[in-house]
């Protein structure tokens, strides 16, 4: 049976959450993050906002160069798990499928549940209106036969949209979709495949599975199914989970561990997040940090027997950042799970990430 998958997808969900609570925030550039005297950096901002440049994992001071009149209010997670928790209500009411990504993302199973009076489309329709009653905020979405389109057809007509790709319209969809939009397709690759002429999906099915794995190694693979719009992927309602991070890359490099301080506080508080809501604080087997650096080089460093501590974290980082003493891209903080620890993804917490 050919599946039927739903991404849904909050617009902005935290400034979204802001402005419902505010309605002076309403209309004007707005973001949440830290404040800009104290090197604060921007986990999301709305619509009017964006059109200045202004993006999440941004500093705030940038953002405010970028867009003086900016206002930028605090987060406050528990209203955003709340709001997040409502959203699952409503989806369950459909399926019991449900893959949660982040607080404000999820992917939605509904081939059992949909039929000729009430198709995916309608499901999606539904949700979309509901959330939007009770609420109070948008969500977009996209509909089709796997995981990777619907993702990429969700975000197709933000903010507060709806794309559904049919079976029928798969091949010259995806054909059209630029290479970037395959997911695991950074800059980095991108550059190289437009080297080789690989702008398109259309392009890249010219090429044969042995040309692409020879180039691109066991990603080769995933761009030959991604580029025909294959997806196996099911919808996983649950799993086993062997760590537990959350990352973010810089608008700008940062120089060194002297500037780096704040994100490394949200980034903690963030992670601390996700612990909790995942009960794993028991189960915790080493801290872990990761650096991207200017060159695209990264690191990663391990500390067996800590219970997630911010100094741990800290000296981590700094020892990294030793390997190589270049400006920094991307940071990661983490722990690994014990063997065994099994992770239900209904409870997965908060991860930062642009909406």
């Amino acid at each position: 049976m050919q599946r039927k998958i739903i991404h849904i997808d909050a617009d902005c969900f935290y400034a979204a959450i802001e402005m419902r609570d505010d309605p002076k925030l309403r209309g004007i550039p707005m973001a949440v993050g830290g404040s800009a005297d104290r090197r604060g950096v921007l986990t999301t901002a709305n619509y009017d906002a964006r059109k200045f440049g202004v993006r999440s994992a941004m500093s705030t001071a940038h953002a405010m160069r970028l867009c003086p009149h900016l206002t930028v209010v605090p987060p406050q997670f528990m209203k955003y798990r709340e709001a997040s928790k409502a959203m699952r209500a409503i989806f369950e009411e459909y399926t019991d499928i449900i893959e949660p990504l982040s607080l404000d993302e999820a992917f939605l199973d509904v081939t059992e549940s949909s039929g000729e009076s009430l198709t995916a489309t309608k499901i999606a329709k539904e949700i979309r209106a509901k959330v939007e009653k009770e609420i109070d905020i948008t969500v977009s979405a996209g509909v089709s036969v796997n995981k990777f389109i619907a993702k990429v057809a969700s975000d197709w007509e933000k903010p507060n949209g709806l794309t559904v790709v049919t079976p029928d319209q798969v091949d010259a969809f995806v054909g059209a979709l630029p290479v970037k939009k395959i997911p695991g397709v950074g800059a980095v690759t991108a550059e190289k495949m437009h080297r080789y002429g690989l702008k398109t999906c259309a392009d890249v099915r010219v090429w044969g599975l042995h040309d692409l794995v020879r180039r691109f190694g066991k990603f080769g693979v995933v761009l030959h199914e991604r580029s025909r719009g294959r997806d196996e992927r099911p919808v996983q309602p649950s799993r086993i989970r062997k760590s537990i991070s959350v990352e973010t890359t810089f608008g700008e490099d940062l120089a060194g561990p002297s500037v780096w301080e704040p994100y490394v506080d949200k980034l903690f508080e963030q992670l601390l997040g996700r612990i909790e809501s995942a009960k794993a604080n028991e189960s915790i087997h080493k801290a872990f940090v990761k650096l991207k650096f200017s060159d695209f080089s990264s690191t990663t460093v391990e500390r067996v027997g800590t219970a997630a501590v911010e100094s741990d974290y800290r000296q981590l980082l700094i020892e990294g950042w030793h390997r190589r003493e270049m400006p920094v891209r991307l940071i990661g903080i983490g722990v690994r799970l014990q063997d065994g620890w099994e992770h239900a993804s209904r409870r997965l917490p908060f991860e930062q990430g642009e909406d």
